[in-house]
């Protein structure tokens, strides 16, 4: 910003503060204002977009305590420098005054504004580098978050976000995000002098009480009889776009895991697989001609033991 900017504006006045107003009071007026001038609030309003771009401009300023302290500065010297002088009872301007002080006499040269203030930067002519203007930079982003279930998560959705302004904003969040992942929505953050930031959306996915996600993959636990996991059969499993068959191989174990292809979260990038897990579901009660079959079961197969290798391979 150039120092006669500077010297122009009073951004005390623009944010309504004192000039001896605390960091968090100007914080206070700043958001207190922005609220109600920001342009997702003003949709079309060239008033209100130029008056938001004024608050920012000066909570840039004030908000930092380095240039705040070098635009009082220059404040205060630009004000104690306008008064009366000369024998025409003029305005005497920073020129004039600085002229008097430091020209030469007998009608020698003097000494300008840049010439001054170049001196005691250590920069020559090249102005006064305290008071630099600051490159221009993008406003802060603004972060928020918002909880969607799973099925909104597979298939994407789309959120009215309000953001902390009080401004609605309707997010799309794609089909397969993550819980957890952050979505960017460019240019709705906060107005800086380069540009306004982002709008950073935290997503939290709602678990699901079948499905759970693994990376790109859903797993599936699937509960099985124990003659279907001994003789083999084919059962009807639930996937994300409804009920398919698959065969589950005789002499199949609790914990055997069948792939289907295809089946998983599909995103512009990838898609998943289903792992479905079968669990062998054993019966609390049986009635007396299912346990006698059991126990018929169990003296058929009286040599076998199940926990033979296990001992084998616990041996130190």
């Amino acid at each position: 910003m150039a120092s006669q900017d500077w010297l122009e504006k009073d951004f005390y006045a623009i944010l309504g503060v004192d000039k001896n107003a605390s960091a968090d009071e100007i914080k206070k007026a700043y958001r207190k204002l922005a609220r109600k001038y920001h342009p997702d609030a003003n949709p079309n309003d060239a008033t209100a977009e130029k008056r938001f771009k004024e608050i920012t401009e000066a909570n840039t300023v004030l908000s930092d305590p380095k240039q705040r302290q070098e635009y009082d500065q220059l404040r205060a010297m630009g004000s104690g420098a306008r008064f009366a002088g000369g024998t025409g009872g003029g305005q005497a301007g920073f020129e004039d005054i600085f002229s008097g002080l430091f020209g030469q006499a007998g009608g020698g040269r003097h000494a300008g504004f840049s010439d001054i203030f170049g001196g005691f930067g250590g920069g020559g002519r090249g102005g006064f580098s305290g008071f630099q203007q600051p490159p221009p930079e993008k406003g802060p982003d603004i972060k928020t978050g918002t909880t969607i279930s799973f099925a909104e998560s597979i298939r994407g959705t789309t959120k009215h976000i309000t953001t902390s302004y009080g401004a609605n904003q309707e997010v799309r969040i794609p089909a397969g995000v993550k819980d957890g992942q952050t979505v960017r929505v460019k240019g709705k953050g906060q107005q800086g002098s380069g540009g306004r930031g982002d709008l950073m959306v935290r997503v939290s996915v709602a678990s699901h009480p079948v499905f759970e996600r693994d990376g790109h993959d859903i797993r599936l636990k699937v509960p099985v009889s124990f003659d279907e996991a001994v003789l083999g059969t084919t059962i009807e499993v639930p996937t994300l776009d409804g009920t398919v068959k698959i065969g589950v191989p005789a002499g199949s174990s609790s914990g055997r895991v069948l792939r289907l292809r295809g089946r998983g979260v599909k995103t512009t990038k990838q898609t998943g697989d289903m792992l479905v897990e079968l669990v062998i579901d054993v019966p609390a009660n049986l009635n007396d001609a299912a346990r006698a079959a059991v126990e018929a079961y169990r003296e058929a197969t009286a040599d076998v033991d199940p926990r033979a290798e296990l001992v084998k391979k616990a041996k130190l």
